[in-house]
């Protein structure tokens, strides 16, 4: 579709946009570290390796992986990263935020990148660290706008669950748009938030995701990594439809209207490349929206039929198109 294709260019011109630092030869090392949520999460952890995988097979880079089984594992992981002289080694997500601050002094003639995390955040605001930031704000307003309009088809209340995980600025942006956009579909739509200060325990999110649906919830938007499989199972098991996020969660089952997509593994992708083609600066943020193709929706429920998904994804279209030229505003914040 001509509106992927311009995405696909408008990040290639992100990574050449980037100021230079030398360039690494192939074969040369990349690490990532994980936070708790570790590799088989299925949603933010997995899709960055994703990206580290994709740029072994196509730039043919030596990939390190380093899982954090809990916060103690942080600081040495990324310093494991930094001391085998990895070209870069990119953090995936805010919560390793203050540990790769540190380390990223300590090692600097190193490159870092980190997840959800700008970079004028960071304590000292070190220069070889790149932000990697998603308006994942957009993909919540693009999924609630698909549960509101299919819940008014159904004849249901308008009444949405999202279950965070730890009450975080990229937790809460999805959530806020999710909000604004179901608020926006119908004026009467409520939209239950609760969190489980967990992206592992997925027990957790299911006893919130539970409490929703006695609430009324006809729908559940999981924000919280492998901790939300449980609120999708919850929506499973009570025929209420799931939300995914992060990743296209579809696989899950015809239960799964959609998911926010936010595509992590394309910016693990593009901030190797910028590191091989010398293009790699850090101290500035790389941010990855609708506009770009960095954020969207993943594929709609084949439990609806064919007519209902081209309606439902033409109307889509029209709000993608309407976020992106500006005339509407999805707010990043609760």
């Amino acid at each position: 579709m001509p509106w992927a294709l311009a995405g696909l260019a408008a990040l290639a011109s992100l990574v050449v946009a980037l100021g230079a630092t030398a360039a690494p030869m192939k074969n040369e090392r990349i690490s990532l570290v994980t936070d708790v949520g570790r590799l088989n999460d299925r949603s933010f952890n997995q899709l960055a390796y994703q990206g580290l995988l994709r740029a072994e097979r196509v730039l043919e880079i030596r990939k390190q992986v380093y899982e954090s089984r809990s916060p103690a594992d942080y600081t040495p992981n990324l310093t494991a990263g930094a001391r085998t002289n990895s070209a870069l080694t990119i953090a995936v997500g805010f919560l390793l935020a203050e540990d790769l601050n540190r380390v990223a002094k300590q090692f600097p003639q190193r490159n870092f990148a980190i997840i959800d995390y700008p970079t004028e955040a960071l304590a000292d605001k070190p220069q070889n660290v790149r932000g990697l930031l998603f308006k994942s704000e957009q993909a919540g307003c693009l999924v609630a706008h698909a549960a509101i309009k299919q819940l008014a088809r159904e004849k249901k209340r308008p009444i949405l669950s999202a279950v965070g995980g730890i009450k975080i600025p990229s937790v809460d942006a999805f959530i806020a748009g999710y909000r604004y956009c179901a608020r926006r579909a119908n004026r009467r739509a409520t939209v239950l938030i609760g969190y489980s200060q967990s992206f592992t325990d997925s027990a957790k999110c299911k006893e919130v995701a539970l409490g929703h649906i006695s609430r009324g919830a006809n729908a559940v938007f999981q924000v919280a990594g492998g901790c939300g499989l449980g609120a999708l199972s919850a929506a499973k098991q009570k025929r209420k439809w799931g939300i995914g996020v992060d990743a296209d969660q579809g696989y899950l089952g015809p239960h799964m209207l959609t998911s926010a997509v936010k595509r992590v593994d394309q910016s693990v992708y593009a901030s190797i490349q910028a590191v091989q083609n010398g293009t790699f600066r850090g101290g500035t943020n790389a941010t990855f929206s609708l506009a770009n193709n960095g954020v969207g929706y993943g594929r709609i429920s084949t439990r609806l039929s064919r007519r209902v998904r081209a309606d439902l994804t033409l109307q889509l279209r029209g709000l993608r198109q309407a976020i992106i030229s500006g005339r509407v505003k999805v707010p990043a914040k609760l």
